[in-house]
């Protein structure tokens, strides 16, 4: 696992950290977050990538984010937000494409872009957990399974889920 702090020059951070968290960035309802059995559960969610090809119009202000990781082939990107909870609840572990046989899933790589800091976390199987800090981007291999959690000291959690082949 990597973890790299101030991923990105405070210019282009900025840019991506305004956009989202701002009133006029379009978030999509989602009513499940990690599996669609979970009950009770919600987030917000906005696609960039999927199936290997940009969805949105928007996809171009990552291209700071992108030239650094360089990936061979993105499968998808996508960032969620959560909502402030009274307590800090975990989600379910996965991996994020679980259509991939396990041999196949170690060989891509999953990413984590930070937008916001709050005192939620993304934990690991191993328990490691990684802290929340705003222009964080942590990269491990997407066969490790993780989950994050809500927050309680802002009203939202908001990070960008990569999924790639380097």
């Amino acid at each position: 696992m990597k973890i790299e702090d101030d991923f990105l020059g405070q210019k282009e951070f900025d840019e991506i950290q305004t956009l989202m968290m701002g009133s006029f960035f379009s978030w999509y309802y989602n009513d499940f977050i990690d599996y669609e059995d979970d009950e009770n559960k919600f987030q917000f969610v906005y696609c960039f990538y999927e199936m290997h090809a940009p969805t949105s119009s928007v996809t171009e202000l990552l291209s700071p984010i992108i030239k650094i990781i360089n990936p061979y082939s993105i499968r998808k990107i996508k960032a969620n937000l959560l909502t402030r909870t009274p307590k800090i609840v975990e989600n379910k572990f996965h991996t994020d494409m679980t259509f991939l046989p396990e041999e196949q899933l170690k060989q891509w790589t999953t990413s984590i872009f930070y937008i916001n800091t709050n005192n939620g976390y993304t934990k690991f199987k191993d328990g490691t957990k990684v802290e929340s800090v705003a222009n964080r981007m942590i990269s491990f291999p997407a066969n490790m399974k993780h989950t994050g959690t809500s927050c309680t000291d802002e009203r939202t959690r908001v990070i960008i889920n990569f999924n790639y082949f380097k």
